[in-house]
């Protein structure tokens, strides 16, 4: 199952899939349904990527759940959701009227759970397009050093969600030296394309209180604090696996951050904390992608990706 393509430099192939254009929105930073179509059309984006689902509801973590940093943000939210049933009923119809093509993430506290997301998914009509396996958000209990900072794990729950019929992406986490052991385990699972990365491992102190700000103690650091670890993922994973389509995402607010990443090695980005300074902000770097490749007398923009990686060896 593809969407179908259309005639723009800016259109985007990640694997067999078409986008209109390289731009996301990214899982957690949209909600669920279509809370961002006050500020645009949402069928103006590449995709939308809905906040994680898993089989049943779940309630999340205590507040407080967010809290500023100075070069982003860190966040302890637990995939808080109404579970794949509900949001199929009530949430999917406001965002397939919107015409936004959709991307759903799906996550699990054990393998049964992604086999039962998975299966749930081979049912979704076909304005979803993709379903991304988040093996990797920091906020939930121990799960994300479970799945995503093991290769092996990875690969199980991969392989676990192997009925998915139409194109599985796999959520992978900065939060490990093992990244492209594990992103390579994910494409032996049978991931069609890798997303990276998901948020690092931040905690913040209220010194006045000499405990964690957030909730649940610990939490998840995004923003511009982490683009630089973002793109060397990308860049890392796609000298190792040139043949693999990644999407990029991570701390990207404008444009330029967009075509690092691309020129890193992604075919397509996500945009995520951004959203929340600015909603609109996913529209602003289409346009600003746009304007670039005419400048430049780009006529493909998925020319440019991996243009860095034939210029430097990083371990030298």
């Amino acid at each position: 199952m593809v969407s179908r393509p259309n005639s723009s430099a800016l259109q985007a192939k990640v694997g067999e899939l078409f986008l209109k254009n390289p731009v996301m929105l990214a899982s957690g930073t949209a909600g669920h349904s279509a809370e961002f179509s006050s500020f645009f059309n949402l069928s103006d984006l590449g995709a939308v990527v809905v906040k994680s689902l898993s089989p049943y509801p779940w309630k999340g973590n205590p507040a407080p759940r967010v809290h500023q940093t100075p070069s982003g943000m860190i966040n302890s939210v637990g995939l808080q959701g109404p579970g794949l049933e509900k949001w199929a009923e009530n949430e999917m119809p406001d965002l397939i009227e919107s015409g936004a093509a959709i991307i759903v993430s799906i996550w699990g506290r054990t393998i049964h759970d992604y086999k039962e997301a998975a299966d749930f998914c081979r049912e979704l009509p076909a304005q979803v397009i993709a379903i991304e396996v988040n093996v990797s958000c920091p906020n939930v209990e121990e799960r994300g050093a479970i799945f995503s900072h093991s290769a092996d794990m990875t690969k199980a729950v991969m392989e676990a969600t192997n009925r998915i019929n139409r194109p599985k992406w796999a959520k992978l986490s900065p939060n490990t030296s093992d990244l492209v052991e594990i992103a390579k385990a994910a494409a032996s699972g049978g991931a069609d394309a890798l997303t990276l990365v998901n948020t690092l491992l931040g905690m913040a102190i209220d010194i006045e209180k000499g405990k964690p700000i957030l909730g649940a103690g610990g939490g998840g650091l995004s923003g511009p604090a982490i683009r630089p670890v973002a793109v060397r993922s990308v860049f890392d994973v796609r000298s190792a696996l040139p043949d693999m389509p990644i999407v990029g995402v991570g701390g990207i607010s404008s444009h330029k951050h967009a075509l690092e990443f691309m020129m890193a090695g992604a075919n397509a980005v996500q945009i995520g904390t951004a959203n929340f300074a600015d909603p609109r902000v996913s529209k602003k770097i289409i346009k600003g992608l746009d304007r670039w490749c005419k400048r430049n007398s780009v006529e493909d923009i998925s020319s440019i990706v991996g243009k860095s990686q034939t210029i430097i060896d990083l371990d030298k």
